[in-house]
């Protein structure tokens, strides 16, 4: 069914611009409250990241919860995977994560976790939706719902981020720079790794409310990268705003991204033995990556693009890992979601055992060179409606003669068709892109 509200992770906008507003948000929490009333144990986690806006959402979200007889247990700054593992762990009836992720500060959202940690059945979305379009009701003021403050959330996590790697692996002598993007991280991964023995030196570990992502992260390597060459050290690892998703740098300033993460990883499993199954990827993950899973007898499957999707394959497949190439890696093994320093640790756990440095690690797998062009839409587009753009598309296909790959794919938040071509030679995908990229433009002009 179409959802009104709900997108593929949660609702997120722009903070005073319908529905990321404080009265949505306060209605938004009596309907969760109204709806989880219904199933039994009445208890709410709420986090959020370090944006301004999360102060006031959280406001409104236990105002709402509070309206429906629902008891709230507020986390403060938190890793969303931290919302997901708490809300398990404290046995509450579903968590609550205020986040924009990897958007810029003015932005925000929120999302929702299930009593097992994952992402809420579409009935259930579907049952807060239709709450949303009743009147809002208060409950007797005998009835109303109680919040307190979780005050040993950050060690809780941290003790379990440090278990999801075995008791014998330290990191003692590897010199990091940790890179936390001034988001839900700050405070958190780098207690895990100094912890844990590394020799740690950090970004964006200062939040002011406006800098989350700012320069710094994971979607902005470049302090990073120079932070790791100027200090000399082995590795960089940095987080998203809400520290769902990690990339790497090797000790030469080599960005490491998600499709090699999920490689090292994998190895990694397949070397020690508990790889179980194969890993999923999306239609955007490096057709390297399922090259170098063939030549090891891995499994590989791809999923639409986005972590849900890669959660519902790894399910069908009952597989355990998979993850997308910008980070967003899941380790079904270790925890229920998406997590930023557990799938890091399973990298340096990797390095550790191994004997080699992550530069040789991500070695055997080899990128091939991708280019991606977005047509901007007027209106609604579908590509495969038009016989011009197939005849391309298969014409791209027959240059290619099964080096490569092409992918046209309508963007889920923006008015794009992203053209994505992928192949062995750079030159070759570059000029394919860019012809196939016209054919799409003349023919949505038309």
């Amino acid at each position: 069914m179409t959802r009104k509200y709900f997108g593929t992770d949660g609702i997120r906008g722009k903070v005073g611009e319908a529905p990321i507003t404080p009265d949505f948000v306060l209605k938004l929490g009596w309907a969760v409250g109204r709806v989880l009333a219904n199933e039994g144990n009445s208890r709410v986690l709420i986090g959020k990241d370090t944006r301004i806006s999360g102060y006031m959402f959280e406001s409104a979200l236990e105002a709402g919860l509070s309206a429906a007889g629902v008891d709230i247990h507020l986390l403060g700054p938190m890793p969303t995977p931290a919302i997901a593992y708490l809300t398990r762990t404290l046995h509450a009836q579903a968590g609550i994560v205020i986040s924009a992720s990897h958007n810029p500060y003015y932005d925000n959202g929120i999302k929702f976790f299930s009593a097992e940690g994952t992402k809420l059945a579409d009935d259930i979305e579907l049952a807060i939706e239709a709450e949303l379009d009743r009147d809002m009701m208060c409950n007797d003021s005998a009835h109303l719902g109680k919040a307190v403050r979780v005050v040993d959330a950050p060690g809780r996590y941290i003790e379990f981020c440090k278990s999801t790697i075995p008791h014998r692996v330290n990191l003692s002598g590897l010199r990091m720079v940790v890179d936390c993007g001034h988001g839900a991280t700050y405070h958190v991964a780098p207690a895990v790794f100094s912890e844990l023995g590394a020799d740690i030196s950090t970004l964006g570990t200062e939040p002011d409310g406006v800098n989350i992502n700012e320069g710094v992260g994971s979607t902005n390597i470049k302090a990073l990268r120079a932070e790791v060459i100027a200090r000399g050290a082995d590795v960089g690892i940095a987080f998203d705003g809400d520290g769902d998703r990690v990339i790497m740098v090797d000790r030469h300033g080599h960005e490491v991204d998600g499709d090699e993460l999920l490689y090292i990883i994998a190895m990694d499993r397949q070397r020690n033995g508990t790889l179980e199954g194969g890993v999923v990827g999306t239609q955007m993950t490096n057709l390297g990556l399922e090259h170098a899973f063939a030549g090891h007898d891995i499994p590989f499957a791809r999923a639409k693009v986005g972590d849900r999707y890669v959660m519902e394959k790894l399910l069908r497949e009952q597989w355990y890992l998979g993850g997308e190439s910008s980070g967003h890696i899941i380790c079904l093994d270790r925890t229920s979601t998406g997590d930023g320093i557990v799938s890091g640790l399973q990298v340096l756990s990797a390095m550790v055992t191994s004997g080699k440095d992550l530069h040789e690690l991500r070695q055997d797998m080899q990128k091939y060179p991708q280019h991606m062009v977005n047509v901007r839409l007027a209106s609604r587009f579908d590509p495969g409606s038009s016989e011009a753009i197939q005849s391309a598309v298969r014409d791209a296909e027959a240059e290619l003669n099964g080096s490569g790959r092409v992918l046209l794919r309508p963007s889920g938040t923006e008015p794009l068709i992203r053209v994505m071509v992928e192949g062995r030679d750079g030159h070759q995908v570059r000029k394919l892109a860019e012809q196939l990229a016209g054919v799409v433009q003349d023919a949505v002009s038309a």
